[in-house]
């Protein structure tokens, strides 16, 4: 069996009286791509958040290649392994593309800006830099300021920023959302030769089911913050919890 990357074990967070995300049980395992599926309002990205540091844990812990970083910040996850494309962008939009990849990969080998090192090691940079935008076919746009680009381009380099990062486990929040039926596949083609690294795993938290079918290896369901279902994707998919979950229909306890 693969090795496991990443693990929640009885993850929980409570707002108040509510809880969001119910004592979720969960294995990762290299070279997997696991969906997260659920209704609105399932809990699905504040789990994502819950793993990569944006919110405390109430219970529970999370554990990468091992380790317990449940009390870890989202910049030592970052640098563990742990890398996420946020729902939202999050970028540099003053900056160019080129620099917003090179500030990545910069930060990656903890390369600082001096003199000394600015003729051979940030040569390098740029041309690791340009290989991850060719990747995105985003080559042609080096030199634009990211506030000119489109939504979907955003969206595109948002994703070479996380290539960029070359972490161990890829945490993608609805990677095409806002794009056009253009731009999409672009983004779904890097996930998918993502998927031939053996050595990472993959967790993507998407509504649109024909992107699970093409992609998933596997599905986890959540509803009301529990986990609902995991399984294979044929499977989990014709079970009465995903017919009725997407159906609209009110779910009984599960």
């Amino acid at each position: 069996m693969s090795q496991t990357l990443l693990e929640t074990d009885g993850l929980t967070v409570r707002f108040g009286g509510h809880v969001a995300v119910d004592a979720v049980s969960c294995a990762f395992r290299a070279g997997e791509l696991t969906a997260i599926v659920g209704p609105n309002g399932a809990g699905k990205t504040t789990y994502f958040n819950l793993i990569s540091g944006q919110i405390a844990a109430s219970a529970g812990r999370v554990r990468l290649m091992g380790e317990d970083v449940t009390r870890l910040s989202v910049a030592e996850r970052c640098r563990r392994g742990l890398g996420r494309a946020f729902q939202l962008t999050n970028l540099f939009p003053d900056l160019s593309v080129l620099e917003n990849v090179r500030l990545v990969i910069q930060a990656r080998h903890r390369k600082g800006f001096n003199l000394l090192s600015m003729a051979s090691g940030h040569a390098e940079i740029t041309t690791a830099a340009m290989a991850v935008l060719e990747r995105v076919r985003l080559s042609d746009r080096r030199d634009h300021k990211v506030s000119e680009l489109s939504h979907g381009n955003q969206r595109k380099l948002e994703v070479a920023m996380l290539i960029a990062l070359d972490p161990m486990v890829y945490m993608f929040d609805e990677p095409t959302a806002g794009m056009s039926v253009d731009e999409a596949p672009v983004v779904l083609d890097l996930i998918a030769e993502l998927k031939h690294d053996s050595d990472r795993t993959i967790l993507l938290v998407e509504h649109k089911m024909d992107v699970i079918r093409t992609l998933a290896d596997r599905i986890i369901v959540l509803h009301n913050g529990a986990l609902a279902a995991d399984g294979a994707p044929a499977e989990v998919m014709a079970s009465d919890v995903v017919q009725e979950a997407y159906m609209g229909k009110a779910l009984e306890d599960v």
